[in-house]
């Protein structure tokens, strides 16, 4: 008999396939006392080799069906692996205590565990995701046991699992891989992330599929609307299977709008432009003709080394970019680590809320010599292309001020050792904090452009951490606040003859694309693969019915209450 669950819309569309029940090994850890520690330790080291094999065997199979960003989550844990304080408490435990490699290694694990877990915030929770696959696979390798091997699927499937961790993701084979669905996550976890990347429907958060679901059973996944159904009857595989044919056609018509304006009916034109991590996403960019690159995320280039990268590296990888794009924008986001994102080589200590401390651009302003590295790169690349600066977390005048003084300091350096650079490269800023959003009137006077980070500018208006499961409801991309102030925001930029892009996560949804276009938004920047989507949806109403629309769910009191409005509202 069919049963139907309802999760977390992971990941867009539909597939229909039957069921691969992803079971790790029970692994059954206890305290044993060995007599030869020498030998044990050996053990342990042996099982490092191989599982770091192994890691790096994924993370260069990531890198060509996923690219570098999903590439560099295995770089992390390829840390992990060789972390001395890890690697030195696992061994000190064995030989002190006289356990095996097994034990120690748990009791490790689940210290580091409890104590990031204690921590509660994104960074850490993400570390916990990584140690808990590293110990995972090292205590596989110490029991001998074969780890469940998802690259050997070889038919056409729907793989059910509790959860699914990044190593489990980087296998999966997309010809034979139609769709995913698990008991946990949400939809900026790990796996909805990767799901999204590959463009295979994924629905998560079900809480209970693997206890219903049995290998062989049928499934439907409808990744849009976070639908699972189980072994369908004759109807129900119809009516799925005609929304497949309705989403096949409906690519098919996107396709046809490359080369086309990104314009309402009435002929108000925006620009739909693409975020990236590394040159090599750029094929992306092109084949869903984007208009330019919103983002450009350069903390890519200092991941996944031992070192910060030359100047020569970076200039490198900056004019790739805008050479590619030929004369297209490229707006490039100046280094933004700390708060969730860690550099092995750069010695910061541990805060209780890094989110809201050393990051992004107060680091950058602190260590000078890295920060002027990194815009004499950006600079010189500045001569072959349309290449833009952007200052990211910035949330003061103070700090923007002094960040354009290093910029003007070594444009003039630059140009007395005769490098060539365009002396009028604009600079502008991320809108991540509602003090920038609010005194946006200021802001818009000293910079070229805005670009709204929502994915930033939400948690902190609403007070919320966005991968915090027990405060996601409080998440609310489309509360009247944070309307609100992104109204603020292009409204400050345009009394000033200046524009206002987004680069957030919302910036490609289609509940929030009429609501901004009626704002004024000029410039929308989102995944290579939602820019024909957007360009599709714009195309069907005018921009005055979207004024109407964004002016009306400004009144509104709730998130609820601006979506309802938006999903009703006549098209």
């Amino acid at each position: 008999m069919a049963e139907q669950l309802k999760g977390i819309a992971a990941s867009n569309g539909v597939a229909i396939a039957y069921a691969f029940l992803l079971e790790q090994p029970a692994l059954n850890v206890q305290e044993r006392a060995v007599s030869d520690v020498k030998r044990e330790i050996s053990r342990f080291q042996k099982a490092q080799k191989k599982a770091k094999r192994e890691l790096e065997t994924i993370r260069k199979k990531a890198f060509v069906q996923q690219g570098e960003e999903n590439a560099e989550i295995f770089s992390a844990h390829i840390l992990v692996l060789e972390d001395p304080e890890v690697i030195d408490a696992v061994e000190s435990k064995i030989k002190e205590d006289g356990v095996n490699a097994s034990f120690a290694l748990q009791e490790v694990s689940t210290m580091y565990i409890k104590m990031f877990e204690d921590m509660g915030n994104t960074y850490m929770q993400a570390r916990v995701t990584d140690i808990k696959d590293v110990s995972q696979r090292l205590l596989l390798h110490l029991a001998e046991v074969e780890n469940t091997s998802l690259s050997a699927i070889d038919e056409e499937t729907i793989v059910i699992s509790h959860d699914l961790t990044p190593s489990d993701i980087a296998q999966l084979d997309r010809q034979y891989t139609l769709g995913f669905v698990t008991n946990i996550g949400g939809r900026t976890s790990h796996s909805a992330i990767m799901a999204r990347s590959l463009e295979i429907p994924a629905v998560v958060g079900t809480e209970a599929i693997t206890s219903i679901v049995k290998n062989g059973d049928l499934i439907i996944v409808d990744g849009t609307n976070g639908e699972v159904v189980i072994n369908p009857d004759e109807s129900t595989l119809n009516i799925f299977r005609e929304r497949q044919r309705v989403l096949s056609a409906e690519n098919a018509k996107q396709k046809r709008l490359i080369g086309l304006p990104s314009v309402t009916e009435d002929g108000a034109t925006v620009e739909l432009s693409a975020n990236i991590g590394v040159p090599d996403d750029i094929k992306g960019v092109l084949e869903n003709d984007a208009d330019g690159i919103g983002l450009y995320r350069t903390e890519f280039l200092y991941m996944g080394r031992n070192r910060f990268p030359e100047e020569e590296e970076q200039f490198d990888a900056y004019r790739t970019v805008v050479e590619q794009m030929n004369g297209a924008p490229v707006l490039i986001r100046t280094l933004d680590v700390g708060g969730d994102k860690k550099l092995p080589y750069l010695d910061l200590p541990e805060e209780l809320n890094p989110l809201l401390g050393f990051r992004a651009i107060r680091l950058c302003l602190e260590k000078t010599d890295m920060f002027r590295t990194q815009l004499r790169a950006l600079l010189r690349a500045s001569h072959y292309g349309n290449l833009k600066i952007m200052f990211p977390m910035v949330a003061t005048l103070e700090e923007l001020r002094e960040a354009k003084t290093l910029v003007e300091e070594e444009k003039k350096r630059l140009t007395d050792e005769g490098h060539s650079i365009d002396e009028r490269v604009s600079v502008g800023i991320m809108v991540e904090t509602p003090s920038t959003a609010v005194a946006a009137t200021s802001f818009a006077k000293e910079v070229d452009f805005f670009s709204i980070g929502t994915n930033d500018l939400v948690q902190y208006t609403l007070a919320a951490d966005r991968t915090n499961e027990r405060v996601s409801p409080l998440y609310q991309p489309y509360h009247p606040a944070v309307l609100q102030l992104i109204k603020n925001v292009i409204e400050a930029s345009h009394a000033e003859g200046k524009w206002t892009g987004m680069c957030g996560e919302m910036a490609g949804e289609e509940t929030a694309i009429p609501l901004l276009v009626g704002m004024g938004l000029d410039e929308f920047s989102m995944s290579a693969a939602s820019i024909l989507p957007a360009r599709s949806l714009i195309r069907t109403f005018h921009s005055k019915d979207a004024r109407a629309l964004a002016e009306r769910a400004l009144l509104c009191g709730t998130a609820d209450e601006v979506k309802e409005m938006v999903h009703s509202y006549p098209k």
